[in-house]
């Protein structure tokens, strides 16, 4: 049945599906702009989205093109959409922007190979900001990662949600391994300890920081 597709979200009218576009970081390529623009051609698919997380949805698939548009879209199509690491949010960083102090950009495309649809309790959804800006929204990202002049700071447990919740700051001026590490070591408490459905906001309140 096509609602049993892996990736494939149903929409509102019941009977369309929109299909996600994989673009680590926010990055596409003319390669990519142009398969996409000929798949939702030939499939006549309504609408294509640039979502919050910095992917691109088709939207408006027919339940009998799911297959063709997934082999279509190959390595590109994001094929879980369950209580994974949804996606890893980044601003330009100092490879473009005049105020990146750290390098964003490299650090999310590292993130996204290691997490990328991992399954977890609930959904994660990780933010990098290149500087103290924040473009990347690490306040309220489960892991929120933002640079400074000093290293890298972390944050943990942010929502942007209906109950909305800055991340605890759990280490500053942290090298690039030293950030990676504390991630591997703070998704792994948290593949252990949460609830199901119990997203990282939820989660910090409910056991607290000592």
């Amino acid at each position: 049945m096509a609602d049993q597709v892996e990736g494939a979200i149903l929409q509102r009218d019941g009977s369309t599906y929109a299909v996600m576009v994989r673009s680590p970081g926010g990055l596409v390529n003319p390669e990519l702009l142009e398969r996409v623009a000929a798949i939702a051609r030939k499939y006549r698919v309504d609408k294509v989205k640039i979502t919050s997380g910095q992917r691109l949805d088709l939207i408006g698939v027919r339940a009998e093109d799911l297959a063709a548009v997934f082999e279509d879209l190959g390595p590109d199509a994001v094929l879980r959409t369950g209580p994974c690491v949804r996606y890893v949010r980044s601003c330009p960083g100092i490879q473009h922007c005049k105020n990146g102090t750290q390098d964003s950009l490299a650090l999310a495309l590292e993130i996204e190979a290691k997490y990328r649809e991992l399954p977890f309790p609930a959904k994660l959804k990780i933010g990098i900001s290149g500087c103290i800006r924040c473009c990347g929204d690490s306040r309220t990202r489960d892991i929120g990662i933002m640079g400074s002049k000093g290293g890298w700071t972390v944050l943990f447990g942010g929502n942007s949600g209906t109950k909305p919740r800055f991340g605890d700051v759990l280490a500053t001026d942290l090298t690039t391994e030293e950030v990676h590490d504390l991630v591997a070591r703070l998704l792994e408490y948290f593949r252990t300890h949460a609830k199901p459905k119990e997203r990282t906001s939820r989660f910090m309140e409910r056991i607290t920081l000592a």
